[in-house]
C-alpha cells in the first residue's frame, strides 16, 4: 500500500492530498528514512510524522484498502 493512502485510511492525516504534501515536504519518515508519498508500506514498518511541533510515531499493524472510522485505530500502534 502507498504511504499517502495508508495515512488517509488510518486517519493519521485526514486527506490524501495533505498526506502527499507532507510526504513530499520531507515531514514523514518510514523506518528512519525520509519517504515519498509512493513509498510502499507493509506490516511492521515504523512511520514518524512531524507536523509543526507535534511528532507522531506509529508501527503499522495492518494495511487494508478501507476501514470504518471506528476501526481506523486498529491499523497502527502508537509508539511515542
Amino acid at each position: 500500500m502507498r504511504l499517502d493512502k495508508f495515512l488517509k485510511v488510518s486517519r493519521l492525516i485526514k486527506r490524501r492530498t495533505v498526506a502527499k504534501e507532507a510526504c513530499n515536504a520531507g515531514k514523514v519518515t518510514v523506518n528512519g528514512k525520509v519517504a515519498k508519498s509512493g513509498t510502499k508500506i507493509k506490516e511492521g514498518d515504523v512511520i514518524c510524522i512531524q507536523m509543526g511541533a507535534k511528532q507522531t510515531k506509529v508501527k503499522v499493524l495492518s494495511t487494508v484498502d478501507s476501514v470504518p472510522a471506528s476501526k481506523a485505530g486498529e491499523l497502527y500502534e502508537v509508539i511515542e
